[in-house]
């Protein structure tokens, strides 16, 4: 069975890069391939042999020599080590353009997620039927926390209200923030854990390397 990153030591580099090896995995296996060496799936997804079985190697040992890896067995293992197989609860908080986007376009079944809610302030929204979720009240969180229990929280809100509303979440039992909104969040609490997304960052990363290419 393969090791788990119960100590902390693996890079996060190599965390980064697990939900690549999860979607490559993927695709090869709904062509029908049965197994894959290394140096096919660097090839593919345009890293070195050393460098794939370096980062799998932190996990344990899946691969067997001269015949690679089985491209089944390796996709539900990486799946398990990302948490694919559990379920965790999650709001969202912010219901505007982005938020509905992610609602309607984000298959969180499929990465390890259950959307049990939708929350935004604005009276206009309340009432409205996201992706078949009906947006309810800031005011009825902390109440939809305590029954519902959820474990993480996506923040589609303003920079200025991102910290207030996280700590609120953290006293209501929120776990982990995936976090759109131009703050960068930094709990201070035990046992939180923060996903920062700046979609702008992403895209002046690419401006750059087109000017500098």
């Amino acid at each position: 069975m393969p090791k788990s990153d119960k100590s902390g030591s693996i890079s996060s580099s190599v965390i980064k890069r697990l939900p690549r090896y999860y979607r490559f995995l993927g695709e090869l296996l709904a062509k029908g391939t049965v197994r894959v060496s290394s140096q096919e799936l660097a090839l593919d997804m345009k890293l070195t042999a050393s460098q794939i079985r370096q980062d799998l190697n932190c996990f344990g040992g899946f691969g067997q020599q001269g015949y690679g890896y089985n491209v089944a067995d390796l996709h539900e293992e990486i799946g398990r080590i990302l948490g694919v197989d559990k379920v965790t609860p999650a709001i969202l908080i912010g219901c505007g353009n982005l938020g509905r986007a992610i609602v309607t376009h984000i298959n969180f079944e499929t990465r390890g997620c259950r959307l049990i809610g939708i929350f935004d302030e604005s009276p206009a929204l309340l009432g409205w039927q996201v992706n078949g979720m009906a947006v309810q009240s800031m005011d009825t969180l902390e109440q939809f926390c305590r029954s519902e229990n959820p474990e993480m929280a996506i923040l589609c809100i303003p920079k200025t209200a991102t910290q207030e509303i996280a700590d609120k979440l953290v006293k209501c039992g929120i776990k982990g923030f995936w976090n759109f909104s131009h703050y960068d969040l930094s709990i201070d609490h035990d046992n939180i854990v923060v996903e920062n997304v700046h979609l702008g960052d992403s895209l002046l990363t690419l401006t750059y390397r087109l000017n500098n290419h």
